[in-house]
């Protein structure tokens, strides 16, 4: 008996009965969610990136995305180049909202996905961080995707890590607020890596700015 107790899947069972206990106490507390500016002051202006279009968002997608922000921009940088930044802010997750994973949307939109992985960023001092790239085809049309997850100043790529932090955050701190970040980048002449270069130099011009966007 005692032996069992030692073991891996005791340890296991101990451990998971214990973040239960620990979830179901900070259920009953009432839960901690810190204003942060509109998404919609995001600036038009973020390093050489000027704002191109301020996307509309149907109703009927805001009612399945149930987010409690949202911002949909296209920009573009002085070589002509077009991004589009899509971000999902979610101030609570207690009452069954979450944000929709980019690799469940974009198949059931028409896009096929051709290639993916993980990509290393480096934003400065707050980085380097890591994200989900995606190359997806529609058609002739391809483009380049990246999307993460972020919770203040916490960035990660992989859906289930994600969810193992909203689950340690509702412990630890009574909040369980994140944001889904996404950019798009056409693919032109088939040229991946300039549209992933693209993206990159997009996501450094906005990241610092963004996280005052996002509670603290």
């Amino acid at each position: 008996m005692l032996s069992f107790l030692n073991s891996g899947p005791a340890r296991l069972v101990t451990l998971l009965l214990l973040l239960q206990a620990a979830l179901l106490y900070s259920s009953i507390r009432p839960e901690v969610i810190p204003a942060s500016p509109a998404l919609a002051e995001v600036p038009k202006t973020m390093g050489s990136w000027q704002l191109q279009d301020e996307g509309v968002i149907d109703p009927e997608i805001r009612q399945i995305l149930q987010a409690d922000d949202l911002l949909n921009r296209s920009y573009v940088n002085a070589a002509g180049a077009g991004a589009n930044l899509f971000v999902a802010a979610f101030r609570s997750q207690r009452t069954g909202k979450a944000p929709h994973s980019p690799k469940n949307c974009l198949p059931g939109n028409g896009w096929a996905p051709l290639e993916s992985g993980q990509y290393p960023i480096d934003v400065g001092p707050a980085g380097p961080i890591k994200v989900n790239r995606y190359v997806v085809a529609h058609g002739d049309q391809r483009s380049l995707v990246l999307y993460w997850y972020q919770s203040r100043d916490r960035v990660v790529a992989s859906e289930y890590e994600a969810k193992f932090w909203v689950i340690l955050d509702a412990i630890r701190l009574n909040r369980t607020d994140t944001a889904l970040v996404r950019v798009v980048v056409p693919i032109v002449d088939r040229e991946t890596e300039r549209a992933t270069q693209t993206a990159v130099d997009f996501v450094k011009s906005f990241y610092g700015i963004l996280q005052q966007y996002l509670p603290a």
